[in-house]
């Protein structure tokens, strides 16, 4: 996977990327909304942005694959992640089904 300039083949490499472009915020999915780690604000899916997401397919074992979530949210910027399969997380698929403003950033790939 390629943005720009930067080659983004890892989970690692795509969150030190996030960063670099001002995601540092750790959100996480509850039952309530998405909750800043932060700032401990509960967002509601209609307050979320998705920016961008990336997916990762685990090297020899399915139960590995990942998404990684870029995300804004009042004025946080930051990142949530889940795996696929059974250790997927329901409240993250919940919550991402809720948000209407979805984007992918297709340049460069």
């Amino acid at each position: 996977m390629e943005t720009g300039k930067h080659i983004l083949e890892t989970m690692v490499s795509v969150m030190q990327k996030l960063e670099e472009d001002g995601y540092n915020v750790q959100f996480q999915a509850t039952a309530d909304g998405l909750v800043s780690l932060s700032s401990n604000k509960v967002y509601q899916p209609i307050e979320v942005n998705i920016e961008n997401f990336y997916r990762f397919e685990g090297e020899s074992n399915p139960d590995d694959d990942s998404i990684v979530y870029a995300i804004a949210a009042g004025n946080e910027k930051g990142t949530l992640t889940d795996s696929y399969g059974r250790y997927s997380d329901e409240h993250v698929g919940e919550f991402i089904r809720q948000v209407e403003n979805i984007d992918k950033d297709t340049h460069g790939e």
